[in-house]
């Protein structure tokens, strides 16, 4: 964190301190997610109380899906997302904690910000659909998250291949920065994710961890780590079962917090919070 000009992110109405690493939490209202599809999207009433277990387990933002991103997915209408996430965000909104919403859609965005739902957008493509970073631009204050993905959700792990993906992933994310700033959307506003399975394949992915200053310093920006329970995780640990990734996803999370991550995202918060105690606990620090 030492090579960041700033150790905050805006994020709405929350300036988060990025002194200390930070949890984000996971709630997907979809039918089909990799890890949890079809779980809290049942009721409101289970969403909320998903939400609520998330931040008692140390959750320092919750982020919300409406749209499933695995390999694979199949396509939801943008008004279709809406309508799975409007109602739990409009009773987040009442709880005072600081609420991201992962999708790719300037449509939803601008839903989101003019009604004053979220604090942040969480985006695979990093603003690229039409429109998305003039809406954004036009909101102050509110935090962006930018990843890399090459190709879509629906082919992205078809065969994803790079010349030197370290290289390719800084260069992309370095570019997007680049244009929000031109667009007047300010760095302590933005986060970066290399997209960890977005795209890549087990070797990439390792490529990315191991060499992390590498990526994050072309752009500059504190970084988001997406890897809880994903592929990669499966691979290393030969565990078939999404479930049965957690003890895998708590050492990449640490692995990444001490690489330099400000910003971890997971399923299993209260695990993850114990993994990073135990870490700085132990004289590691961050």
């Amino acid at each position: 964190m030492n090579n960041l000009k700033h150790a905050y992110w805006q994020c709405g109405r929350f300036q988060i301190d990025l002194k200390q690493p930070k949890i984000m939490g996971i709630v997907n209202l979809t039918p089909d997610s990799f890890s949890d599809g079809g779980r809290y999207n049942t009721s409101l009433t289970v969403a909320l109380n998903h939400a609520e277990q998330l931040l008692k387990d140390g959750a320092d933002i919750l982020d919300i899906g409406g749209e499933s991103s695995r390999p694979g997915s199949d396509y939801v209408s943008p008004e279709e997302e809406w309508a799975r996430i409007e109602p739990l965000l409009r009773e987040l909104r009442r709880w005072n904690v600081p609420v991201t919403v992962d999708t790719r859609r300037a449509w939803v965005m601008r839903r989101l910000l003019e009604a004053q739902l979220a604090d942040g957008i969480n985006d695979i493509q990093a603003l690229e659909d039409a429109d998305a970073v003039t809406v954004v631009s036009q909101q102050p204050d509110v935090g962006v998250c930018l990843m890399h993905m090459q190709g879509k959700p629906e082919n992205m792990q078809h065969n994803p291949v790079y010349e030197d993906v370290v290289a390719e992933v800084g260069s992309y994310l370095h570019r997007r920065v680049q244009v929000c700033e031109q667009a007047g959307i300010s760095r302590e506003r933005l986060t970066i994710d290399p997209g960890f399975g977005f795209g890549k394949t087990l070797e990439h992915n390792i490529a990315l961890m191991q060499h992390f200053a590498t990526w994050q310093e072309m752009s500059g920006c504190p970084a988001l780590i997406g890897v809880s329970r994903k592929t990669m995780i499966g691979l290393l640990t030969a565990e078939s079962e999404p479930q049965q990734r957690v003890a895998g996803s708590v050492v990449a999370a640490v692995a990444a917090v001490a690489r330099g991550a400000a910003i971890v995202r997971v399923h299993d918060v209260r695990e993850t919070r114990q993994g990073l105690q135990i870490w700085s606990a132990l004289g590691f620090g961050f």
